[in-house]
C-alpha cells in the first residue's frame, strides 16, 4: 500500500489531501489547507514549506504528486504561484518525499476524462471515488484529485510492468 500527498499549491491558500492506495481502491486518510496568516510574502512561503513538512512527518506518506504551474494571464500571479509551488515542494523533499508533477490538464483527464473539465466536475469525481458524502473545499478536492491522477498512473504503469512492457 502507498500513500500519496497531493497538494493544490496557492500563496494564499495551499490544498492537501491524503489518500492510502489499497487492495479496495483508493481511502482518504486526511484533506485541508494551510492557509498563510500574513501579508508578507517571504512569510507566506515559509508558512507554506512548513505546513507541508508537517503534514508529511505526522502523516508520513511515501510520495508527493502536486500540480504544475499553468500559464496566468498575470505575470505577477504566475510568479507568486511558482514560488508557492516551490516552497510546497521544498517541504516536501525536506520530508524525504520523491515528488511527482502533473498538469491540471492530465489531473482532469484522469478523473473526469476530459482535460477541460472544470473545478467542480473534478470535486464531484472525488467525492465519488473517495465515497465521501460531505462537502469539500476546492482547494482540498483538487489536491485529492492530484493524488488520485498519481495513483492511477501509478497503477497504469505497474500494468505495463506487469505485461513486460518497458517503460522509461
Amino acid at each position: 500500500m502507498t500513500v500519496v500527498l497531493g497538494l493544490d499549491p496557492g500563496s494564499r491558500c495551499t490544498g492537501y489531501g491524503i489518500i492510502r492506495d489499497g487492495d479496495k481502491g483508493p481511502a482518504l486518510i486526511a484533506y485541508g489547507c494551510i492557509r498563510t496568516e500574513t501579508d508578507r510574502f517571504p512569510e507566506r512561503l515559509k508558512q507554506i514549506y512548513d505546513g507541508v513538512y508537517k503534514i508529511a512527518l505526522e502523516y508520513r506518506p511515501d510520495e508527493l504528486a502536486i500540480e504544475q504551474v499553468f500559464m496566468q494571464k498575470n505575470a505577477d500571479s504566475a510568479l507568486k504561484l511558482g514560488q508557492a509551488r516551490g516552497a510546497a515542494i521544498c517541504g516536501g523533499l525536506a520530508a524525504d518525499l520523491p515528488v511527482y508533477e502533473y498538469a491540471a490538464r492530465q489531473v482532469k483527464q484522469a478523473l473526469v476524462g476530459k482535460g477541460s473539465a472544470d473545478k467542480l466536475q473534478v470535486q464531484h469525481m472525488v467525492r465519488f471515488l473517495l465515497k465521501f458524502s460531505s462537502p469539500l473545499q476546492l482547494d482540498a478536492s483538487d489536491a485529492l484529485g492530484v493524488a488520485l491522477c498519481h495513483i492511477h498512473h501509478r497503477q497504469t504503469l505497474r500494468r505495463l510492468q506487469l505485461a513486460g512492457v518497458v517503460v522509461r
